[in-house]
């Protein structure tokens, strides 16, 4: 992730809230942190966050400024969610671990199997019929858990019948798959599926899913 603007807000996504990168795990919290602008030098500020945040290892005080260096670690909620920071070719970024390597916390975990060719989830013994978009679109997150699925491929694979846009892209706005995700959300519970919007970039499947 680019850090282009002056102000990268990172959190837990909410009906009130979209920060810039997105994650739906709980113990993130809505507004974890924020990274500005000064000058060329990225500085981190805790908001406050509920569990907490570190860099390699050490745990910020919220609200005060932590000026950020190059290959630092930044770990969400003791570990839950691990994020690497560099300078490259004059630009700041953000990297996302997998999820499934920095999980520290001990979480409940869902009973949920798929079943692909049944095209069916069981969930805690219950047994839910996926719709052709639904079982799409959690068929591509799933083939990439815990990695970034770009707009463009979810587009391409869950819209496969639309015709395409000026840049060869099924035609679909960005308001159809969010709706998308939300009746995933929904429909199958919120953390069923644990995915993160990282705006304007794509989506995060962040979960360790049995299939058969």
């Amino acid at each position: 992730m680019n850090l282009s603007a002056d102000e990268t807000l990172v959190g837990r996504l909410s009906n009130q809230l979209t920060p810039d990168l997105a994650f739906t795990n709980a113990f993130i919290s809505r507004q974890h942190f924020a990274i500005r602008k000064v000058q060329d030098k990225a500085v981190l500020y805790d908001l406050g966050s509920r569990h907490g945040t570190e860099i390699n290892g050490v745990r910020l005080t919220p609200y005060s400024p932590y000026p950020l260096n190059n290959f630092d670690i930044i770990k969400l909620a003791k570990g839950m969610s691990v994020l690497h920071f560099s300078y490259m070719f004059a630009d700041q970024t953000l990297e996302i671990e997998p999820l499934g390597i920095t999980r520290q916390l001990e979480v409940p975990e869902l009973s949920l199997t798929i079943h692909w060719e049944k095209r069916e989830c069981v969930v805690e013994g219950k047994r839910i019929q996926m719709s052709e978009k639904e079982y799409l679109l959690i068929r591509v997150l799933h083939e990439n858990a815990n990695r970034l699925v770009p707009l463009e491929e979810i587009k391409s694979r869950v819209w496969p019948e639309r015709s395409p846009g000026a840049e060869g892209v099924p035609d679909v706005t960005l308001d159809e798959m969010n709706a998308l995700v939300y009746r995933v959300r929904k429909k199958y519970g919120k953390d069923t599926f644990l995915i993160s919007a990282v705006r304007g970039s794509g989506y995060v499947l962040e979960s360790e899913l049995k299939s058969s």
